[in-house]
């Protein structure tokens, strides 16, 4: 059965680059005409689209980072699923679930070789297909390397990561987890929907004044997406060979860079033999059939869950970025399209 294609689809390009802090008014949604596939492409029509505060980065056109800045006039790109529409040349057919990174749009043109052909049945819910969820597991097994008993600090603990790095350190047998989040209210959720033993909030006081009363033995693991205060303050209650999984950089990315400079002090790590590990997703896949195989066992049984915030319609995308890096919504958010 074909699908009929409208002549006009909606996509999202950015209109400026922001001098402060980012809103919907740097992005236009505009109409364009619906792309045609040659041989080796997919026409997707897109499902669900994510945003990402690494989005906020490659829209200020920082150098930093292995991955190309988005340009004034041009449309966005990022993580979407659709359904295939046509696939002239390649081993795709219509009617195909797909995950690519050509997200922002209604209808897109990818490569066969950058489409990932999706079992709508592998997850409870396609949505979580768009998890970040590989970068919560490789931090928690392979960069903290957490172990049964430890007393494991997750920052940035109600994001999109956090929210599921929390749950991983649970599954690995974590008898105590701490998260950091920005609100008291966010601090409820974790504990009370996620299962957090305890929280700290930025807007309670110190960090590490809180840390040290939520962690009174010290700390065995952390995962860590924040850099900064928080990084300092997980250091401060590092106990003899804590293990650190670095993934994110959020002090550094919320004005608009990806570094996250902070004062450690080498010789007390060497004395306590504490390990910094950085981990970027690239250089772990072979971690991926693992972490999903384990990922989907615990949707489908219940002992994880996917928390997120869906908005609906392509013209929400800026809004749900910004609301992202506000820091509105616990776990992923996702746009319906």
């Amino acid at each position: 059965m074909t699908t009929a294609v409208p002549a006009t689809h909606r996509e999202v390009r950015l209109a400026t680059r922001p001098q402060g802090p980012l809103s919907a008014g740097h992005f236009r949604t505009v109409e364009a005409p619906v792309p045609e596939a040659g041989s080796g492409q997919v026409l997707v029509r897109n499902r669900l689209m994510s945003v990402t505060a690494v989005m906020d980065t490659l829209v200020r056109g920082n150098p930093d980072l292995p991955m190309p800045s988005y340009e004034p006039g041009e449309v966005l790109g990022g993580p979407a699923i659709g359904v295939v529409i046509a696939a002239p040349g390649t081993g795709l057919e219509p009617g195909d679930l797909i995950a690519h990174n050509g997200g922002w749009r209604e209808y897109a043109v990818i490569d066969e070789t950058d489409a990932q052909r999706l079992d709508a049945g592998a997850l409870p819910d396609v949505a979580a297909h768009l998890s970040q969820g590989l970068t919560a597991w490789l931090g928690i097994v392979r960069g903290a390397e957490v172990r049964p008993g430890d007393t494991v600090l997750v920052t940035a603990a109600a994001g999109g990561v956090g929210s599921l790095a929390g749950q991983f350190a649970r599954l690995r047998g974590a008898a105590r987890v701490i998260g950091t989040t920005s609100s008291r209210h966010k601090g409820t959720y974790l504990v009370e929907e996620l299962g957090y033993d305890a929280v700290v909030t930025r807007d309670a006081g110190p960090i590490e004044d809180q840390l040290r009363k939520a962690a009174p033995a010290g700390i065995d693991a952390v995962f860590d997406n924040v850099g900064g205060e928080q990084l300092l303050a997980a250091l401060a209650l590092a106990r003899r060979g804590a293990r650190v999984g670095l993934v994110g950089t959020l002090s550094g990315q919320m004005s608009g860079g990806f570094t996250a400079p902070v004062g450690i002090d080498t010789g007390a790590l060497i004395l306590r033999g504490i390990t910094l590990r950085g981990m970027s997703g690239s250089d772990h896949l072979d971690a991926i059939p693992q972490w999903f195989e384990e990922f989907s066992r615990g949707l489908h049984e219940g002992t994880l869950t996917f928390p997120h915030t869906r908005l609906s319609g392509i013209d929400q995308a800026p809004r749900a970025l910004c609301e992202l890096l506000e820091g509105r919504h616990v776990g992923a958010v996702l746009v319906e399209l």
